[in-house]
């Protein structure tokens, strides 16, 4: 990506940060909502939630919004050499696909990217910002897949 992406990027992305957690809480909700078969797999201590709501609400889920928004963070900071973060990011995906987490819903964990940023940025979210975000959050896919492949 050349700069003028990067630069959209980190724009939007200053905005989302001001406050992560109702974003990530946003990109969740959404994806819950897009593919709910992915709700099961998030149990802590052996329990089961019953509704979205309550796993929405849960601090342990709380604590794994946070931990993807750093994840995002990350990517953002580093969007000029994404390769920093490979063996991180193969590391990421490999801990997902441990828990069950198929590489097919990550384009849905994508479009829930997509959405959470056009709801946060409203018309500021443009044609060229969606293609910007587009574009990294697929370079981040690339890399966790990675950990899907080396078995």
């Amino acid at each position: 990506m050349q700069r003028p992406e990067h630069e959209l990027i980190r724009q939007s992305w200053r905005v989302v940060s001001r406050s992560p957690l109702e974003h990530g809480t946003v990109l969740f909700a959404r994806l819950f909502d897009l593919e709910p078969d992915l709700l099961p797999l998030f149990q802590y201590n052996c329990r089961q939630f019953s509704s979205v709501e309550d796993c929405l609400s849960s601090p342990e889920f709380l604590d794994h919004i946070r931990k993807v928004m750093l994840v995002i963070d990350a990517a953002v900071t580093n969007v000029e050499d994404l390769s920093s973060l490979e063996e991180y990011l193969a590391g990421l995906g490999k801990k997902h696909r441990v828990v069950g987490v198929k590489l097919s819903s990550f384009s849905t964990v994508g479009e829930s990217l997509l959405y959470m940023l056009e709801k946060c940025l409203g018309p500021a979210f443009t044609p060229a910002m969606r293609a910007a975000w587009s574009q990294l959050y697929g370079a981040v896919v690339q890399a966790m897949s990675r950990g899907w492949d080396n078995e």
